[in-house]
């Protein structure tokens, strides 16, 4: 029996004076406009039951004229879904998880789900307190971006049985998981900066402890040895996958005896950072050094020159996890999965191509 909330069950007293918009309106009000059982009505709200498409249309058009509002926490407590969703990501420090929570709230909001949102800042005790206090709100799952020491967190998530899907990271594969590939598009960007005849590639890599710093790292070193350069130590510098950290990296770099003539930045926030260090030291890209990143970011194509770039497919990453979250809650003793998206590969100038892109 589908559940009707108590104030929906019951029609309004006969005589009571008030006109129909100076009151609650109730499940009951809907039925009657709409012409059908208050039961239709629940099964078309709670999508419990098919419904004719007339049907269908007759109770949202009744809906809509009344301004009827679903009392989804009545429900929540019979049905023990909230309806929610917890979402644990740094989206106020790195853009590139902003473009991921806009995958995660349209997906959210189709499927008919709320979001809370905690940043845990890519900080280990921070974010296992995060992902506590979400699972205090009752959410009915969790998608979360780990840090680079996601032990307590993970744990926690598995010793309560918490649904949840870890994106862009990957931590072993007792949980469902999304990513992009990560190996495959350095080492292209390697490559393409090998055919131009640059013998000296640095690398400023992410933080380290992250499924993404060692996959692009290890794209990194495929690249040299598809190209049949040598692994140089002194050329992979870490940037700790933010901007400050990359201007540090970048400036070590350049300070070796035989610096580099290309550099590769591994993520979005990262190439803010060596772009900075270049302009400090006077350094014109591409005349005097080449650059490629990963990670295109929407105003990548506005510097002088444009960026070549991998373009990760963000929206499409947040989409997928919350694919992967109601998959997880229909069926909760499937075996974990981990999809893979293709990023794209962004030819503009700052390689030293002219032309490239337009």
């Amino acid at each position: 029996m589908d559940y009707v909330p108590a104030a929906d069950r019951l029609p309004a007293k006969q005589g009571d004076g008030l006109g129909e918009t100076d009151r609650m309106t109730t499940m009951v009000d809907v039925a009657r406009r709409a012409g059908v059982s208050v039961a239709t009505v629940s099964h078309v709200l709670n999508e419990t039951r098919p419904v004719r498409p007339d049907t269908r249309a007759a109770v949202l058009a009744a809906i809509d004229e009344l301004g009827y509002t679903h009392n989804t926490l009545a429900r929540s407590l019979v049905t023990a879904r909230t309806r929610s969703i917890g979402l644990a990501v740094s989206a106020i420090s790195n853009p590139y998880f902003t473009e991921i929570l806009q995958g995660v709230e349209a997906g959210a909001l189709e499927a008919g789900y709320s979001l809370l949102i905690a940043d845990p800042h890519d900080d280990p005790a921070h974010e296992q307190k995060v992902v506590r206090l979400l699972h205090e709100r009752r959410v009915d799952g969790m998608i979360v971006a780990p840090s680079a020491e996601p032990a307590g967190m993970a744990g926690y998530l598995t010793r309560r049985k918490v649904p949840a899907v870890f994106l862009d990271r990957l931590v072993g594969d007792a949980h469902d998981q999304v990513c992009a590939e990560n190996t495959a598009p350095v080492r292209q960007l390697v490559e393409h900066l090998a055919d131009l005849g640059h013998t000296r590639i640095g690398l400023v890599a992410g933080l380290p402890g992250l499924s993404t710093t060692t996959e692009r790292v290890q794209g990194y070193r495929e690249g040299l040895r598809a190209r049949g350069l040598p692994f140089a130590p002194e050329l992979l510098a870490g940037g700790n996958s933010e901007a400050e950290g990359a201007q540090d990296a970048t400036r070590h770099l350049l300070a070796a005896p035989e610096p580099p003539t290309a550099i590769i930045t591994a993520n979005n926030a990262m190439t803010i950072g060596t772009l900075r260090a270049l302009r400090d030291l006077g350094l014109d890209v591409p005349r005097d050094i080449a650059l490629a990143c990963f990670d295109d970011f929407s105003w990548a194509d506005l510097f002088a020159p444009r960026l070549t770039a991998i373009s990760q497919p963000s929206k499409e990453i947040g989409a997928a996890a919350v694919r992967l979250l109601l998959e997880r809650l229909e069926e909760p003793d499937r075996p974990p999965r981990t999809l893979r998206l293709p990023c794209t590969y962004v030819h503009r100038e700052s390689c030293g191509c002219t032309g490239a892109g337009r």
